[in-house]
């Protein structure tokens, strides 16, 4: 294989989403274990954040409405969070932060265990273990 024919050798991948309302969706992803790690701020109004959770980070940015207020986000994309830690103990935690769970922690055909959630914007994620 040449150097142009060669897949890219990518070390990480970080999702945006694009979110109605940064304060709620901050709170929503602080259930699920993440912290902010960087703001971005313009004439002291919050614009954005960067959240992270061990390796795994997410960035959220408020809408800006251009688009319009009734644009529906997150059809037909799913974020999974690979988890080294007890996926029944994070799916607790969440729920007594009150993020609905979509389905309680499950085992998967390929033998992990996950609990699925949708975020306040739609956004469908998947916190798994590396099974």
């Amino acid at each position: 294989m040449t150097e142009a024919t060669q897949t890219t050798k990518a070390t990480k991948m970080t999702a945006g989403l694009t979110v109605g309302d940064l304060d709620k969706s901050i709170r929503y992803y602080a259930g699920l274990g993440f912290e902010v790690e960087d703001r971005w701020e313009a004439d002291g109004k919050l614009l954005g954040v960067m959240l992270r959770a061990g390796e795994a980070r997410l960035g959220l940015s408020q809408d800006d409405w251009k688009k319009g207020r009734d644009r529906i986000k997150g059809v037909g994309m799913r974020l999974w969070i690979g988890v080294a830690q007890d996926v029944d103990g994070i799916a607790a935690r969440a729920k007594s932060a009150g993020v609905k769970l979509d389905a309680e922690p499950y085992d998967t055909e390929w033998g992990s265990r996950a609990f699925d959630v949708t975020d306040p914007d739609g956004f469908k994620l998947t916190v798994s273990t590396e099974g």
